[in-house]
This record gives structure tokens, C-alpha cells and sequence, in this order.
């Protein structure tokens, strides 16, 4: 299935060297936050799909029922889906620090990878670089911890274990304390 997307590019702060190409390409599957309700965790998943242009296809089809705000493909690339001032459904049952309605007070960034079910692998220079980068534009519009960057599998902990071990939580640790080194 083609996707329609409306290319543009931005370039990435100086001391990462890049190029980030981002790229709008809507999903209908969002609704809207409910009112006074912070958006104060970033949660990063891989995708778990076999390639980048089938997830973008499932995540803005309007039976699929599953969104995220942003994507980002193995070359960089980084996808817009949701507006971040409405909430994507990305996380699904989820808890974390006594909150329930994970999606409500998230924004959700998924990242191209296979996952353990098509063939798991480390994740391209590239593509972290652009996560990095991407979660510090974020950060920067939200009131985001260091300890409130979070994979899939801390928020569903019983269904999800993306982003997984070959993810770098410590090279993203070390740019701009995003997120906690994960052991």
C-alpha cells in the first residue's frame, strides 16, 4: 500500500554532524489528550515489522487503530504522524509510575527494525543519530526526565520487550541525558 507523505528536510544540531530528513506522513489513528494532562514521557519502540514501508503503511491505516507520533526509518529518515498535541496510540495497556493512560501523557517514537520475530539487529549509526537528535527536539518542548525516556517494555512490561537489548540506551544516556543508561 502507498503511504502519502510531503517531503522536507531540517538539519540536525551541529555537534551530531547530520542531516535529518523529516517527513509528514499522517495516521488518522489518534484522538484527543484529555485536558491538563502532562505530556512528561517519551517511550521508543522498534517497529517489529519487516520492513520500514510496511509499518509506515499499518501505522497510518485507519483499521489498524495504531499510531505513534513520529517514526524513525534505518537511514534517518524521520516520518511525522501525529501532532504531538494529541494523543497517538502507540503504547496500548500500559502502566508507569502509577499512571495507566501511558498514550495520554506520551509522545510515542517508533524505530525501524525487523524485531525479535522477523530477524533482529543492532540498530544503524544513522537511525540513532536521528533518535537522539529527534528526542532532544522533544525534550526540549516537554517537561521530559532523564528517567521518563522509556522502551515499550517498561511501560508493558508482561506483552512488549522493544526497543530490546541491541538498543543503545547508554550512547542516548550520554547525548543530552536522554533517557537512563538501561542495564
Amino acid at each position: 500500500e502507498i503511504v502519502d507523505c510531503d517531503w522536507s528536510s531540517d538539519v540536525c544540531s551541529s555537534d551530531l554532524m547530520c542531516f535529518m530528513q523529516r517527513i509528514a506522513c499522517p495516521s488518522p489513528n489518534f484522538d484527543a489528550r484529555p485536558k491538563d494532562t502532562p505530556i512528561d514521557i517519551l517511550v521508543l519502540h522498534y517497529t517489529g515489522m519487516r520492513t520500514g514501508a510496511e509499518a509506515l503503511a499499518r501505522l497510518c491505516h485507519p483499521e489498524a487503530k495504531v499510531s505513534s507520533h513520529y517514526t524513525v526509518e534505518e537511514d534517518g529518515t524521520v516520518y511525522s504522524h501525529v501532532a504531538e498535541d494529541q494523543r497517538a496510540w502507540h503504547a496500548g495497556k500500559s502502566y508507569w509510575a502509577g499512571a495507566t493512560d501511558i498514550n495520554a501523557r506520551s509522545i510515542g517514537i517508533e524505530i525501524v527494525n525487523p524485531g525479535h520475530e522477523f530477524g533482529y539487529r543492532a540498530f544503524p549509526d544513522a537511525q540513532i543519530v536521528a533518535v537522539i537528535e529527534l528526542s532532544r527536539d522533544i525534550i526540549g518542548r516537554h517537561p521530559i526526565g532523564a528517567e521518563r525516556v522509556l522502551g515499550h517494555s517498561d511501560v508493558a512490561p508482561a506483552r512488549k520487550q522493544d526497543p530490546g537489548e541491541l538498543f543503545p540506551w547508554p550512547r542516548l544516556a550520554a547525548h543530552g541525558k536522554i533517557g537512563r543508561a538501561h542495564v
